[in-house]
């Protein structure tokens, strides 16, 4: 190589400011002044967070003098996407606040990139690892599509108000970030037998958080802030390696695309994180790896484990294990190109006890 011609080059938008605590969302208009956000802003939230989080950060904003609308959605829909980008459009929104669950943040995140405006994160629960990240996970025809948004200027993470959250929603969380045990080893499985381009940074961060949940798995229960704070961390960070990577590779392998399969085939029966977490399972028994510790440390938690736990029949998670792999076929995992016959995926969920 002749001097001059090394051309290789990688962009990587983080979080400016990650902020984690008790009460810390009272902090939110100086949080906006830090970054000097000023004008109108838009809140995305629903009929119950507007309750918990979004009317009083609204009132806390406007008596520090911003112009704030919001705006009450549902889930991840390019319906409902149109409808935040359209009321941001009316209002002249020059910021966006995401405040809720993840579909009320992949909402924000996916306006904020389409507009080319900031927009800030600010969970009320934490069901999965997208608080952090430039990833937004949008129904089309109610399949969900994986795209890029825009990375949050912040996070605001109050463990004190999501610590009210239903606690199958943290627990979704953790097991959304366990789930990057197998994601990690796809993806050194990818580079192995297609030379895929890797980011050391980004699987050990990645594997940091998966570890850290799963080492503290006996810490995390209902009910405690002391939970919320263990877990929050390794979740945001998770959202974080997807930036260092580029992609969604180090959080996301053949796991999820058992998870986004059943969101074709059983819809609407369990979250995203929690089959996530019972996919991981099973890939890890395919990669030849310590299924029973992911199995236990998703038993601690309180996440499901199996096909009843999830609430869908054994048949439709065979199914999901059968076509897994046609749902992102860009991405290569153990599953490969041709996935599994019925009777090794029945097989393979039989020996790990999901069905």
């Amino acid at each position: 190589m002749e001097e001059g011609d090394f051309t290789k080059a990688r962009y990587m938008l983080f979080p400016r400011n990650v902020l984690v605590g008790h009460g810390v969302i009272d902090l939110v208009p100086s949080i906006c002044k830090d970054f000097k956000l000023c004008g109108t802003g838009l809140l995305v939230t629903g009929s119950k967070t507007r309750k918990v989080a979004g009317d009083p950060i609204r009132e806390n904003l406007v008596k520090n003098g911003y112009d704030i609308h919001i705006i009450d959605t549902d889930e991840a829909t390019r319906e409902n996407l149109e409808k935040v980008e359209q009321t941001a459009r009316e209002v002249k929104a020059t910021f966006l606040l995401g405040v809720g669950g993840g579909s009320k943040i992949d909402l924000a995140k996916m306006a904020a990139k389409d507009l080319n405006i900031e927009f800030l994160s600010i969970p009320t629960s934490a069901s999965h690892d997208g608080i952090a990240s430039g990833r937004a996970s949008i129904k089309n025809n109610s399949v969900p599509l994986s795209l890029d948004a825009r990375v949050p200027l912040g996070v605001i993470a109050d463990t004190n108000v999501i610590v009210k959250a239903p606690y199958r929603l943290l627990a979704a969380g953790c097991a959304d970030v366990i789930s990057n045990s197998t994601a990690l080893k796809d993806w050194e499985f990818a580079r192995r037998m297609r030379n895929e381009e890797f980011s050391r940074s980004a699987y050990e961060l990645a594997n940091y958080t998966a570890q850290t949940i799963i080492d503290n798995a006996d810490l995390i229960r209902p009910n405690m802030e002391e939970s919320v704070w263990i877990a929050i961390r390794p979740i945001i960070i998770s959202g974080i390696s997807m930036s260092v990577a580029g992609s969604s590779r180090p959080t996301s392998g053949s796991e999820h695309m058992f998870s986004h399969s059943l969101d074709v085939i059983a819809p609407g029966k369990a979250l995203h994180g929690e089959q996530c977490g019972v996919g991981c399972i099973m890939m890890m028994y395919l990669h030849g790896g310590d299924w029973v510790r992911i199995r236990t440390a998703l038993q601690k938690i309180g996440a499901p484990t199996s096909a009843k736990e999830l609430g869908i029949s054994n048949e439709k998670v065979i199914e999901a294990l059968c076509t897994a792999h046609t749902i992102r076929k860009d991405r290569f995992t153990i599953l490969g190109n041709l996935g599994l016959t019925p009777e090794a995926a029945e097989n393979i969920a039989t020996i790990t006890k999901v069905i």
